[in-house]
């Protein structure tokens, strides 16, 4: 995730963070807005920028089913800066449907605080009532929000929330486990167990930190879960003989899971691998205290335990992986008549159009990971010459056999050239520029390039089932896709192919990876600030995504980075004259 403290455009190389932090959320208490069953609760934490009063949403936790004490297993990691006052505001919602905007739920209760009153508190802990507060604009939208200004509005008591920030070590290796279980505690009445194990790692102060959940393996006694890959450092943060507590229950619908046991192990003692050391009785306290004869709950047994170096993106960046950036630009006729100065595409010659600052801002970064800088540019849905047909997927320089322009310039160039000779019509067609990227992409699947398509466009998607078999398609490819909504339509569907909380399929088939980031440009000029800032904004966000797209196909193709090339030479000294 991003960090806080970005430094702006303009103002010279920026704050270095003194470290970064993890936080982990807990509630207790929650208000219940379900008649018929307990709150659904999600927690979204909302940060500002140095000398701005605006808040932005910086993520959001998973929604925990059934629960009013819950506690998150998606962490918010932040670069933490002694310097500077960091201002945080967690809001919690109960969540009503899987729609991601937030005035659809209900509103449970918000939090202010800054990230130095967590990380200053006793055992970097600290414990905040939930308030209610007043209305004012979501910063990813223009539907109201509940949010206060900065120190909240004492209101009704809506429970308390729990922040922990725990200082991220260096250590990039990653952990894969498998477990198994035997003769596990039977807790249904009418058939046997759905048990799953909760992993936590303990704190310098003896508490404990919830890390990784299993899957639910229904109906058994003897579950196999599947295996899993963690950080070390969620393990245990570095430290080999740092206690890690498991806990295993029996998964029930209405969110009371029933306790089977716990056990207690390390990272060294895991890391000895399948052994007599590693099985595990699973013991229920108030059983034992209870019963004389009581041995144990079952038994948990690791099957296999493997640790490699995680990569980074840089990693693969120092060893030769290019980025290979194309574009794609929407003509359809809803964009307006480009002479007209009401046009998405209108070229004033007072400042830049939608289009323009959406394709520099984004351009203008990734240009850096392509040495050669020149970028495919095309447009789709509109009738170009000379035959006056219509078309998805055309060069915006006129030459289809190489639509690569020079540079950002170039590209910007031959998008003012295209809008004077083509004539906008539609329909919305992704599919095709999808399609058009994913063949360069399958011709290298090495890991030596990865291909990122922006496709800024202002209208509602007419080809959806297509380009949703595209994109499904396209996520076994070394690709990722921008898409940049211009202009003030709803772009409910561009939030279906962004598939932060649902992976998104097409005919039974579900995406390997989530490769589409969608923003819509008008969060970003609708803030006040100057249009540099704003840009730098956009950029940051779509994409922020990129590294961990790339990494996910790098990892599943179990490509390596290349060692990084030896650094030149310097010169050695002169050789002295011969006499």
């Amino acid at each position: 995730m991003a960090g806080l403290g970005a430094p702006e455009p303009g103002s010279g190389p920026g704050p270095v963070p003194a470290t970064r932090v993890e936080l982990t959320v807990s509630c207790r208490r929650l208000l219940d807005k379900d008649t018929f069953s307990k709150s659904d609760p999600l927690c979204v934490l909302y940060t500002q920028r140095p000398g701005s009063r605006q808040w932005r949403e910086f993520g959001r936790t998973e929604v925990i089913d059934n629960s009013l004490n819950p506690d998150f297993l998606r962490k918010f990691v932040l670069d933490y800066f002694f310097e500077e006052k960091q201002n945080l505001r967690f809001d919690l919602y109960d969540v009503d449907s899987k729609s991601p905007d937030l005035s659809k739920h209900d509103f449970l209760g918000q939090a202010f605080c800054t990230l130095g009153e967590i990380v200053g508190s006793a055992g970097s802990r600290l414990e905040k009532p939930l308030t209610m507060g007043t209305v004012t604009t979501h910063s990813r939208g223009r539907r109201p929000a509940p949010a206060v200004s900065n120190g909240g509005i004492p209101g009704k008591k809506c429970g308390t929330i729990i922040l922990l920030a725990e200082e991220l070590g260096n250590c990039r290796d990653v952990a894969t486990l498998q477990f198994c279980a035997n003769k596990l505690d039977k807790k249904d009445f009418f058939g046997k167990s759905d048990p799953f194990m909760v992993f936590y790692r303990s704190n310098e102060d003896g508490t404990f930190t919830i890390c990784h959940k299993t899957e639910v393996v229904r109906n058994t006694l003897n579950p196999v879960w599947q295996a899993f890959a963690i950080p070390v450092r969620a393990l245990c943060n570095g430290d080999y003989d740092r206690a890690i507590k498991v806990e295993v229950y029996d998964w029930d619908r209405d969110g009371s899971h029933d306790f089977i046991g716990e056990f207690t192990t390390s990272y060294r003692e895991l890391a000895r691998g399948q052994s007599q050391f590693n099985v595990y009785e699973v013991v229920n306290p108030r059983k034992k205290m209870k019963k004389k004869k009581y041995l144990n709950s079952g038994t948990v047994t690791l099957l296999s335990f493997a640790v490699e170096s995680d990569h980074t993106f840089l990693d693969y960046i120092r060893g030769g992986t290019q980025i290979n950036f194309t574009v794609a630009i929407d003509f359809t006729a809803s964009n307006g008549n480009p002479s007209q100065s009401t046009s998405l595409h209108y070229l004033s010659p007072y400042q830049l159009n939608a289009y323009t600052m959406a394709l520099k801002a984004v351009g203008e970064i990734i240009q850096d990971y392509d040495s050669d800088k020149m970028f495919p540019a095309l447009g789709f849905g509109a009738k170009i010459p000379p035959d006056g047909r219509v078309s998805h997927e055309f060069p915006l320089n006129g030459d289809a056999d190489n639509p690569a322009c020079s540079g950002i310039e170039g590209v910007l160039e031959a998008y003012h050239r295209s809008l004077r000779s083509v004539q906008l019509y539609g329909p919305t067609n992704f599919a095709p520029v999808v399609n058009h990227v994913a063949r360069s992409a399958a011709a290298v699947l090495d890991g030596s390039q990865y291909f990122v398509l922006l496709i800024i466009t202002d209208g509602v998607i007419s080809d959806m089932a297509q380009t949703k078999e595209a994109i499904v398609n396209a996520a076994k490819l070394p690709m990722s896709i921008i898409i940049v909504g211009v202009g003030q339509a709803e772009f409910d569907a561009m939030v279906e192919l962004d598939g932060d909380d649902i992976r998104i399929s097409s005919r039974g088939k579900v995406a390997e990876r989530d490769i589409v980031q969608f923003v819509p440009f008008r969060d970003y000029v609708d803030g006040g600030d100057s249009p540099v800032l704003s840009m730098a904004r956009l950029a940051k966000d779509v994409l922020a995504e990129i590294p961990d797209q790339f990494i996910s196909y790098m990892k599943a193709r179990g490509i390596k980075p290349q060692p990084a090339p030896p650094s030149p030479d310097p010169p050695g000294p002169p050789m002295p004259p011969q006499p």
